[in-house]
């Protein structure tokens, strides 16, 4: 799953005692100002809730594709060059296959464990923003010494770092719960059927550490997006942008947005990985063969996968070509 969007920054205490504090705040004085950040906080929790729900049927059946469940049969078509080729399902087709299925509410499979740990994600980064304020450094822009400005790239990313590994190892006990719900599809098994009764069976039959399967991948796909991103936007700002060019704070503006791309394309195995790791082996349909073997560890994870050639299997939703032959997919 992709990460929870970050919170805006927190405003510092301004300068000059409790004053200037009560100035900062305003006529209706410090408590009025606690209350409109509390009051912005929670707006970030309902509007974090309400994209997850939206975006919930792309995430089910990207999770579907990913532990390989293809219950549809491939189509003929042709590629660029006019060649015959054999194309998978894409999202539209797969969500009418579900709908046949289940309903149009089956579209929405797990999305209660997926909002409390939308939830839970955006609270504790707000949390831990308030806990580990970043101290503000001044602007510095392309003409400033380069060190400095690396060095003020390297402090924020390392706080929005801690941020994220923090809010990740709180929401995702509950991610492995919505991820579990999701994949019954596939058996069409009931054994995850409840938040709570979910939390007593992973307990039960796999101890904590259950709700943590999957985890270490997510984190380091989480780390090595941010800083990636993060650095290179940062050189691509410093080194390729010229200042004399009249559109600099436009390019400068969408760098880090365009990185974020390309970047999680580089990143999407550690979600794969994670995502499969979550379900392997639970006595579901879906964690068993011929979907996956039994994986003794994330690695082992990755080594399938990158041997079958399969560590992007799901990050194109709609233009998917069927590896030949098409029939070592199962199909139900």
């Amino acid at each position: 799953m992709a990460a929870a969007a970050p919170l805006p920054p927190v405003a510092t205490a301004p300068p000059g005692g409790a004053a200037g504090r009560a100035a900062a705040a305003g006529p209706e004085g410090p408590a009025s100002a606690g209350a409109r950040a509390e009051g912005a906080e929670g707006l970030f929790v309902v509007l974090g809730a309400g994209l997850a729900a939206a975006s919930h049927p792309l995430l089910y059946v990207k999770l579907l594709i990913q532990v390989g469940h293809e219950p549809l049969p491939p189509t003929v078509g042709r590629n660029v060059l006019g060649r015959k080729v054999l194309y998978l399902p894409g999202f539209f087709t797969y969500a009418r296959h579900i709908v046949e299925v289940d309903g149009k509410r089956g579209l929405f499979r797990g999305l209660t464990p997926r909002l409390i740990s939308s939830t839970l994600s955006t609270i504790t980064r707000g949390s831990v923003k308030k806990a580990f304020p970043l101290e503000d450094m001044e602007h510095v822009s392309n003409k400033d010494d380069v060190k400095t400005s690396l060095r003020k790239v390297v402090k924020e990313t390392s706080h929005e770092m801690m941020m994220q590994c923090v809010s990740r190892v709180v929401s995702h006990p509950l991610h492995v719960i919505s991820m579990r719900c999701m994949v019954q599809f596939v058996g069409r098994e009931v054994k995850y059927s409840g938040v709570f009764s979910a939390i007593g069976r992973i307990f039960k039959e796999e101890g904590i550490l259950g709700f943590f399967v999957g985890l270490i991948p997510h984190i380091l796909g989480d780390v090595i997006f941010l800083w990636c991103c993060n650095l290179l936007a940062h050189f691509i700002n410093t080194y390729a942008v010229d200042d004399n060019f009249s559109q600099a704070s436009v390019i400068r503006s969408y760098t880090k947005f365009v990185m974020g791309i390309a970047v999680s394309m580089l990143t999407y195995p550690f979600l794969l990985v994670g995502d499969l790791m979550a379900v392997n082996n639970c006595g579901l349909r879906a964690g068993l063969p011929p979907y996956a073997p039994a994986f003794t560890s994330w690695i082992h994870c990755w080594r399938y996968l990158s041997a079958q050639g399969q560590l992007f299997r799901g990050s194109s939703l709609l233009f998917r070509r069927a590896p030949m032959p098409a029939a070592c997919f199962p199909i139900d």
